[in-house]
């Protein structure tokens, strides 16, 4: 993040070198403004822009491509803005966690002075979490340094934006193919440091926004996490048994409305409300077996299909609201896993990885929590999260790392408005949780706890 910082103000010296004082003010006609920025209540950018004349240089390609470069710029300003939102608010968390370890830093040196009087056993419980909290420091460091530098990038990312609308008359004067590498160049280096942002540790879940209501009170809408940010497709299956009918919606807005695209008659039948679209590709549970089927959208047939060795079916070891739910398949920034029960491990939990084109088991975890008392369940970053229960008063109650093959119970709440979640998957492109909520098609925020790793921690 650093180098990126460097290069912007390499570029600001080099533009700013060869401008005319005189015409670095420039008022809403000249060239495109950036007015203001904000973000709604559902978490999303909103700029105002003061657009220029249309007649402003039309014809002149030089000044056309200029401003297809200040548009890049204005984007990656926008980047930057959502960069800076989710930074502060991680930061703002990691400030509390701070005051926190003070008062027990506090209230420690305070015991140690006098534990002479105090229990074994209860100073051994505080100086454990004492402990927990201790490697919080380098992080608290990390996020002040980062809060920092991403302040400095939006700043100069708008210096940047005012200088190249400043040069529109100025054109001539400008290597344009060279401006447009460093351009490149900075929105590769933004990216990179975006990438940093994939993963994190489930802190929060905010919502539900009812994006529609229909169906039965069993379903599942999905969208793929790996299609491109103009494919925007969504895929509704009702029901969780007796049907074969998938609906495809080129957008949410042709979902909502009801403008179906096209229309799938699987080849069999499907068992539950635990399916997942991936990288073009349909994965569901056949009806009355163990067998997952992958089903190609494009080609309209079966690519694969293979038997879950062991794991139980037809509600031998569904959820706790039953509906064939024995086999959840699910993906995250990871790949394509399958959570399911067997008898082997006494009806507890099984996390399997899966290779998306073979549907072969490449690595299971088997968990201590019993299959028929989690509601539902999820993954984010390798790590499986399972609720407690599909009715209301719900929460994230459990959590089981595939990265370091431990568990812990957590506290996680969340609003179930509608009463009854026979859905609840993690979709890593939107970062949200698609829920099918009593006949809802409803959609949960998530916040992520990240780590931020620069260069140097390499």
């Amino acid at each position: 993040m650093q180098a990126a910082s460097n290069l912007l103000n390499l570029l600001l010296l080099s533009l700013l070198a060869g401008l005319d004082p005189s015409k670095t003010q420039i008022s809403p006609k000249e060239g495109w403004q950036v007015y203001s920025s904000a973000q709604d209540p559902d978490g999303r950018c909103i700029c105002t822009v003061v657009a220029p004349e249309q007649n402003l240089c039309s014809r002149d390609a030089k000044s056309r491509q200029l401003r297809q470069l200040l548009e890049k710029v204005q984007n990656m300003s926008q980047s930057i803005e959502v960069l800076n939102l989710r930074t502060q608010r991680d930061f703002q968390y990691v400030l509390k966690m701070e005051t926190q370890m003070k008062g027990l830093k506090a209230k420690f040196r305070q015991i140690e002075d006098d534990r002479k009087t105090l229990m074994t056993k209860h100073f051994q419980e505080l100086k454990e979490k004492m402990d927990e909290l201790l490697p919080l420091i380098p992080v608290l460091e990390q996020y002040k340094t980062d809060a920092k530098l991403i302040t400095q990038f939006k700043e100069e990312i708008r210096n940047l934006s005012a200088v190249l609308t400043g040069i529109q008359e100025e054109i001539g004067a400008y290597d344009y193919e060279e401006l447009h590498q460093r351009v490149l160049s900075l929105e590769t280096r933004l990216r990179d440091c975006m990438k940093k942002l994939t993963c994190g540790k489930l802190m929060k879940i905010t919502g539900p926004v009812t994006v529609k209501t229909s169906g039965t009170r069993f379903g599942a809408w999905m969208t793929d996490p790996l299609a491109s940010e103009k494919n925007n497709r969504v895929w509704y299956m009702d029901s969780y048994t007796n049907n074969k009918i998938v609906r495809e919606y080129k957008s949410i807005a042709d979902f909502v409305s009801g403008a179906e695209s096209r229309t799938y008659n699987l080849p069999f039948k499907w068992a539950g409300t635990n399916h997942v679209v991936y990288n073009g590709s349909l994965y569901f549970n056949k009806y009355q077996s163990n067998i997952i089927i992958k089903y190609s959208f494009d080609m309209g047939r079966v690519l694969a299909q293979r038997s879950l060795e062991y794991a139980g079916f037809h509600n031998v070891y569904p959820y706790t609201w039953g509906g064939f739910s024995d086999i959840d398949l699910m993906a995250d920034e990871i790949g394509l896993w399958a959570v399911y029960a067997t008898n082997q491990n006494a009806g507890n939990i099984v996390i399997s990885q899966l290779n998306k084109d073979t549907l072969e088991v490449m690595k299971s975890w088997s968990t201590g929590y019993p299959k028929r008392s989690a509601g539902e369940s999820f993954m984010i970053c390798g790590t499986l999260y399972v609720t407690n229960s599909h009715l209301t008063g719900a929460k994230v109650y459990y959590s089981y790392s595939t990265k370091t093959s431990t568990y812990e119970y957590t506290d996680i709440p969340f609003h179930n408005q509608y009463f009854h979640i026979s859905m609840l998957d993690y979709n890593a492109r939107d970062r949200a949780l698609y829920a099918w909520n009593n006949g809802h098609q409803v959609l949960f925020n998530v916040t992520l706890f990240h780590i931020i790793k620069t260069e140097d921690d390499t």
